[in-house]
């Protein structure tokens, strides 16, 4: 597992965008495994400042997201969809039927996740993965106690990851109770990870996450099998290490 240092967040953002242009320029036609939240969003505006700036093109690559809220329409403002679109989509050339998201308003959710996952596997996996870590310790929305042996699965939310989103929508009862994500199995089948954190309020996870056990109970440790793990961390996100 590789540490890269940096001073904030902005710091963080940037490398971890040099890493996925670098990938992408290299590898036009990759599969790239997307995050959404607070912590990736300076990653994504660096990706679009760099596309209209350098050119970096994305018509030939692949994405999938990790997850989606169940009961909320892709037009939702609240949708991983949405946000997607907001925040890098919209702004890039990518293809948008070559971007995959879960469908969280499925008529079928369990089906839902096979089809999810399966789809993962017709495009060869997932090249680079993005992923956050939660104070919990959650990756996706596999919560603690999620066996590692997981599979793109419905998961009912933690209490205190509603209570973290609830930034986003105007009420902590607007905040869905459940969602579609990879699972842990599926995360760890990507050849490569890139693990962003950011901020105070996650340096005892990150901490955890360095120094502690693995276990089940904090599911980013899971990361510590794969062989391809870069860890992206500010100054106040490693203020313990």
């Amino acid at each position: 597992m590789k540490l890269i240092r940096t001073e904030n967040y902005a710091e963080m953002s940037v490398e971890a965008g040099k890493i996925i242009v670098d990938k992408i320029r290299s590898n036009p036609s990759l599969t790239l495994g997307l995050a959404t939240g607070s912590t990736p969003k300076g990653v994504y505006n660096y990706l679009i400042q760099d596309h209209k700036a350098d050119g970096t093109s994305y018509q030939q690559m692949k994405s999938v997201n990790l997850d989606e809220y169940i009961g909320l329409k892709a037009q939702d403002t609240n949708s991983y969809h949405y946000f997607m679109r907001q925040n890098l989509f919209n702004h890039i050339d990518i293809n948008e039927n070559q971007t995959h998201i879960p469908n969280g308003a499925a008529d079928d959710l369990e089906q839902e996740c096979v089809r999810y996952e399966q789809l993962i596997k017709e495009l060869g996996g997932v090249d680079l993965q993005l992923l956050g870590i939660g104070q919990n310790g959650h990756i996706g929305f596999n919560e603690p106690g999620t066996p590692f042996s997981s599979r793109t699965h419905i998961v009912t939310l933690a209490e205190n990851t509603r209570i973290a989103n609830s930034r986003f929508f105007n009420s902590l009862e607007e905040v869905p109770t459940h969602a579609i994500t990879m699972g842990i199995a599926s995360i760890l089948e990507s050849k490569e990870i890139l693990l962003l954190v950011s901020g105070e309020k996650k340096s005892e996870a990150l901490l955890k996450f360095m120094n502690g056990d693995i276990s089940e109970e904090f599911p980013a440790s899971a990361l510590k099998h794969h062989q391809n793990v870069t860890v992206i961390a500010d100054r106040d996100a490693l203020k313990y290490i």
